[in-house]
């Protein structure tokens, strides 16, 4: 039995409909594992945590060796240090600690992790070329493509390889433009895409990243 292909619509600079694209349905075309999905977007949040967090404890804060007052007779609580976590400027009971939050996932969890987002998601899709109309890095005109395909105001995901010749100008002049943000295929986010509004992709990435999670099925 043939595998069944799945067609994302194809688009010119202008916003114009110019073709479709094939992809996999086993890529872009599977009931999203809402579970795994989870999974990977906690993976993503705790891995990009610092964890760097601190406090001091009692025999960390500078000072507190000498003991305020003798221990009988002057009619106060006993004391033994100024730093005691009872006293304003002691130190802190139990506070956060320098440490590591970040998990992983075994390799197939990901990939359907992926593959259930990009499934989430295919609606979004809108496939361009590439950039190479952008005749330098300026934002204007990755502005006007935006409005051209309708998508003013709204959060953008633009998927394409900027390090290839005909994609140069893209990441420089699309990083000041609110709510766009600039991926590699290859550096896939589930999280970015399950936020995303639209997905703007060009037609090699689009091919990259259904032969890449294919090849899983």
């Amino acid at each position: 039995m043939a595998e069944e292909k799945i067609l994302l619509t194809k688009f010119s600079k202008e916003g114009k409909e110019a073709g479709q694209v094939e992809v996999s349905s086993e890529v872009f075309g599977i009931e999203p594992n809402l579970h795994v999905l989870h999974q990977a977007v906690r993976r993503e949040l705790a891995n990009g945590r610092a964890g760097t967090a601190c406090t001091k404890t009692r025999g960390e804060v500078r000072g507190g060796g000498k003991k305020p007052w003798k221990q009988k007779g002057t009619g106060r609580a006993r004391a033994g240090s100024i730093r005691s976590p009872l006293w304003v400027g002691g130190g802190v009971t139990f506070g956060p600690r320098p440490r590591d939050y970040s998990f992983n996932l075994p390799r197939k969890v990901r990939v359907l992790a992926i593959r259930s987002s990009l499934s989430a998601a295919q609606s979004k899709f809108k496939v361009l070329e590439d950039f190479s109309f952008l005749s330098a890095p300026k934002t204007k005109e990755v502005a006007s493509l935006i409005n051209s395909l309708g998508l003013q105001s709204k959060k953008v995901l633009i998927l394409a390889d900027y390090k290839a010749a005909e994609n140069q100008y893209l990441l420089l002049a699309s990083r000041n433009l609110a709510g766009v943000k600039v991926r590699l295929p290859h550096n896939l986010s589930v999280k970015d895409l399950l936020d995303a509004d639209a997905v703007v992709v060009s037609a090699s990435a689009v091919q990259e990243i259904n032969e890449r999670y294919a090849a899983y099925v």
